[in-house]
């Protein structure tokens, strides 16, 4: 067999053949022996039934010096064979005119067509298309066998297959190349040409300073990117536009990231004009988002600061506060004294002290500030960052992404602001650029503070240039969050809605979508009132129930639950954990590395960027270095002192030139699916649930994603995961600590490939907000998260109507069920565009997490959203065994997190990295690793089981449930590391096989 099948769906000979697996997939049926007795020969009888029994497990032939001795051996008894056959008869019976009758009644009778020369170029064509997405030969070859599969066609060769997958990947994406470089302008070419050149007086070259990112976002560094971005945005003017499907640009983009300026210059020209085409573009939608991010930021950190100076005000101005309150006291008591009209107004007058226009212009300034209005402390730093914030504005074409350009409009006002130096502007002026008055876009605090009324000498209105020029900063950075103002060629500030699918083929799925979500979405009536029905039936059950519910109080209209007391450990648990622990050998951390690899043989996920076969020495060694130095921080100079043979830059170039984000999360879902088929995980979950939370990751401060965390404390970012009930993590995602961690909980979902696939979420607090509830519904999925602080919830009705004996008083509003069933439609639209790959949820969640005066659907999604979280709210307070599983779930998370860090050691657990996508490698890497090692686990853990069932222990269902795979007492984080992938390994066994304890 050709190398290279083992990354592929290509099926092989079974590689052992047990007993048990022979009875199972070969034993011949009563008609297949019938079929085998009208051949004459015992061995003809023999060689068919071998024929048929291998066609119907891989789909072709084997040629019979190929044919597998166990099987030779089993199935001799069912024809009458009673000698082993020698090699002289089967090469006589190989080329007998009965083996090929044989081989065309057996394609007849599984309604199986050969495979010809003929549909050579309808495979091609198959191969063709599947290249226009895929890159890997793995890929290909796998899509080409399931529509061989599809038309009943016996499998080709798979040396066949793997030479139509190469021929036909590189002409697709030469193909590519050559469009973009048709485009391509001798100026262009010529620019490209001095980006590959390097001036010997300066330290990097122009291709390094392409892949520039942005340091830590102070005024200095801000002023420099604004620079290079300018030089970027000037390089890409002159590059042709590209038209390349999304997952093929990822692609090239990867490979164009990993090469150094050499290795561009030995690529055939065609290649390399165009990965440099495709990268000055990527790096220009990457940069604009740098700079709206860098804007939005100054506006964040400036408001936090003015909030901050605010309370610091309230404090300082508190004596103030007190004296007006005694004026007031005195005040009125002067006018409650006996006396005439006029000794009462006197005495008011006396009362006033100091002079009425101080105590009016004190009065002022505290209504001012109320209401937690901090407007005007933006005032002093806005000073300071006017300047930087119009410079970014410079580099950003900001478009509307919707109808209403009234906030374009306000930009245009801004830019034409930018140079005044006068406080007031009059209303002319203003209206000369906004259809009408501009501070009914604004919060009513922000037009107090802009609009003044006509004064003595002036009969037009002013507005306040300063306070002005802020609420417009402050409406576009909630519009950049809410998707209705989007960054022209941005990446993430783009037109979200450009991605949804079409009218058309919205009416193409939607009724499929109904039936995989099983909700009557495609019957907006019905689906309506299946809403109403589970609300109003929810809520009257547990009114009901609520007089029995000791869990739950409700006084003056405030609901609180009762903790559920924690159950402690049973002495049987702890006895059967020591049990365990003294039977797991201490073991290296490296050699469970070693272990899983050899188990899985991950180091062939791993190639070139490019897509070619790799070429590497030893490749799994490799593999487990870089794994162990990424996966738990050694670095790759420490790594490299640690295990001997490699040097830091061969460890670090396997990770730059071959390992991407994609190709590790094909390693975790291969880890997932083997940990998957273990027994023992089946106690602690059924892969149903699934839970997720952020954890901070410490970061150096000098790059883009590093924030201070204010709950933790420090700079650094979220590593979010979302982790099964059965304890291992299926998804992990690093974002920045100022990103609300709610609109990544459904990500996961949809990028999870593994056989784990759970269908109901838990989270923390941040998975409560009512768009989040809206989409998961309609994605098919039950959101269940923790809550707290469930007094501060709403609760809705299904209509005024509805009133409730025991817990009305919780209700405070009803259900608009008509603006649901108008949008239904948009908001399905939207849902299948997630369902087909369009957009992610987390894009849409970062839009409708924001509120949005402009898009119909945050209204939507948010009242679909009030119907779910009450019901959940509802279930949540009347079912306290609900309320465990949701806190069990949420712990495991916890846990998780804990357990990675322990296997992150290395450099103090800070990532050195300061560019993005190597820290989101990094996350990835630990990530891989804590499953490696909880997959080693299980399998000790089911060897040590197996032995004490041995010895007469007994081990029940309910003390395996007890279990978890988070052991760390017998791995060796430390001391000497000796890679070792010759050692003898023993296969892995997924069976306890302990029912005779366990049967209930």
């Amino acid at each position: 067999m050709q190398s290279g099948y083992q990354d592929t769906a290509y099926p092989v000979l079974d590689s052992q053949y047990s007993a048990r697996l022979l009875e199972k997939h070969y034993r011949p049926t009563e008609l297949e022996l019938s079929w085998a007795s009208a051949y004459r020969k015992p061995l003809h009888r023999l060689g068919f039934l071998i024929h048929l029994k291998l066609f119907q497990r891989m789909g072709y032939f084997v040629v019979p010096k190929d044919f597998p001795l166990p099987l030779i051996r089993y199935l001799m008894k069912f024809s009458g064979v009673n000698s082993l056959p020698l090699q002289p008869e089967w090469a006589t019976y190989n080329k007998s005119a009965a083996r090929f009758k044989q081989l065309e009644d057996i394609r007849n009778a599984r309604g199986v067509r050969r495979y010809t020369d003929e549909h050579q170029q309808w495979l091609m064509d198959v191969a063709r298309k599947a290249a226009q997405t895929k890159d890997n030969v793995a890929d290909i070859i796998n899509v080409m066998l399931e529509e061989l599969v599809r038309f009943c066609f016996e499998l080709p060769g798979f040396s066949e297959l793997q030479r139509i997958a190469r021929l036909i990947r590189n002409q697709v994406n030469t193909a590519y190349f050559e469009s973009i470089v048709e485009g391509l302008s001798t100026e262009a070419r010529q620019h490209i040409d001095t980006l590959l050149q390097k001036d010997t007086e300066q330290n990097y070259s122009a291709w390094q300073q392409l892949k520039r990112e942005p340091k830590k976002p102070g005024a200095k560094e801000i002023n420099f990117y604004l620079q290079h971005v300018g030089w970027l945005l000037s390089l890409s003017d002159i590059m042709p536009e590209v038209q390349i499907p999304a997952v093929k640009l990822k692609q090239f983009l990867t490979e164009a990231q990993a090469l150094d300026i050499q290795e561009m210059r030995e690529l055939k020209p065609t290649k390399r004009y165009a990965l440099a085409v495709l990268l000055i573009r990527g790096q220009k939608g990457k940069a604009l988002d740098d700079v709206t991010n860098m804007l939005i930021r100054m506006l964040r950190q400036m408001e936090n600061l003015a909030q901050k100076n605010l309370e610091e005000y309230i404090l300082q101005q508190q004596k103030k506060v007190n004296q007006l309150i005694q004026t007031l006291r005195a005040v009125v008591v002067a006018y409650d004294q006996n006396g005439s009209e006029l000794d009462r107004l006197s005495a008011v007058g006396d009362a006033l002290n100091p002079s009425s226009d101080v105590l009016l212009a004190r009065c002022d300034e505290y209504l001012a500030y109320s209401g937690n209005n901090f407007y005007p402390f933006l005032l002093t730093p806005y000073r300071i960052k006017r300047g930087l914030m119009y410079r970014c504005l410079d580099v950003l074409q900001l478009q509307s992404a919707t109808s209403d350009d009234s906030t374009i409009q306000l930009l245009r006002l801004l830019l034409s602001l930018r140079n005044s130096h006068k406080e007031f502007v009059p209303a002319h002026q203003v209206l000369s650029f906004c259809d009408a008055d501009p501070t009914a876009l604004f919060p009513a605090q922000w037009s107090k503070l802009i609009k003044l009324p006509p004064g003595k000498d002036d009969s037009e209105v002013k507005y306040h240039r300063k306070y002005l020029e802020l609420a417009i900063w402050t409406l576009l950075k909630q519009e950049l969050d809410s998707g209705d103002v989007h960054v022209l060629h941005g990446q993430e500030y783009y037109d979200h809605r450009e991605e949804f699918v079409t009218v058309e083929e919205y009416e193409q799925e939607i009724d499929r979508y109904a039936q995989e979500i099983e909700l009557p979405v495609n019957q907006p009536d019905e689906f309506i009132e299946l809403l109403k029905t589970r609300l109003t039936e929810t809520a009257l059950r547990v009114d009901e129930r609520f007089p029995g519910n000791d869990s739950a109080t409700i006084k003056s209209g405030r609901l609180s639950l009762k903790k559920t007391k924690r159950e402690r450990p049973d002495n049987k648990v702890e006895a059967l954990k020591e049990l365990i622990s003294n039977k797991m050998d201490t073991t290296s951390i490296v050699d469970i590395l070693t272990d899983t690899e050899h188990w899985l043989d991950l180091h062939k996920i791993v190639y070139p960027h490019s897509g070619n076969k790799s070429r590497l020495d030893n490749p799994q060694y490799r593999f487990i270095a870089t794994l162990f130095c990424y996966g738990c921080n050694l670095g790759p100079t420490q790594t490299a002192r640690s295990i001997k043979g490699l040097s830091p830059r061969q460890i670090a170039w396997l990770n730059i030139k071959q390992v991407s984000e994609s190709k590790l999360d094909k390693a975790l879902t291969k880890v997932i699916n083997a940990y998957n088929q273990f027994d023992l995980p089946k106690f602690w979950g059924d892969g149903s649930h699934a839970s997720a939370d952020g954890t901070k990751w410490e970061l150096y401060e000098q790059n883009m994603m590093s924030q201070y965390h204010i709950r933790y404390g420090g700079y650094g970012g979220i590593g979010y995961y979302h982790v099964s009930d059965t304890y291992i993590a299926l998804f992990s995602h690093f974002i920045p600590c100022g990103t609300y961690e709610g609109v990544y909980i459904l990500d996961a979902l949809q990028k999870n490939e593994s056989d784990i696939q759970p269908d109901t979420l838990h989270g923390d607090t941040h998975a409560q907000s009512y768009t989040v509830f809206g989409l998961s519904h309609l994605l098919g999925i039950k959101l269940m998260p923790r809550i707290r602080n469930i007094h501060d919830l709403k609760f809705f009705r299904p209509d005024k109507q509805a009133k409730y004996q025991h817990i009305d008083d919780l209700f405070t509003g009803n259900i608009d069920f008509e603006l649901i069933r108008k949008y239904l439609p948009d908001m399905l639209r939207v849902m299948v565009s997630i369902k087909l790959g369009r957009i992610t949820p987390s894009t849409l969640l970062k839009r409708l997490g924001t509120y949005s005066r402009k898009n119909k659907l945050y209204f939507a999604f948010k009242e679909l959203g009030k119907v779910v979280r009450t019901i959940f709210l509802l279930n949540y307070i009347d079912n306290p065994v609900m309320r465990q599983t949701i806190h069990a779930e949420t712990n495991k998370t916890e846990e998780f997190h804990q357990y990675k860090r322990w296997l992150f050691f290395g450099g103090e657990r800070i990532i050195a990295e300061n560019i993005r996508y190597e820290q989101q490698k990094v996350v990835k890497y630990n990530q891989l690793v804590a499953n490696m090692v909880i997959l080693y686990t299980t399998a000790k853990m089911t060897q040590v089981l197996k032995q004490l069932t041995a010895e007469g222990h007994e081990i029940t269902p309910e003390l395996l449930g007890c279990l978890a795979p988070y052991w760390t007492s017998y791995i060796n984080r430390f001391g000497d590391y000796n890679i070792d992938i010759n050692r003898p390994i023993e296969p892995l066994d997924f069976h306890l096989n302990i029912s005779r304890n366990t049967d209930s």
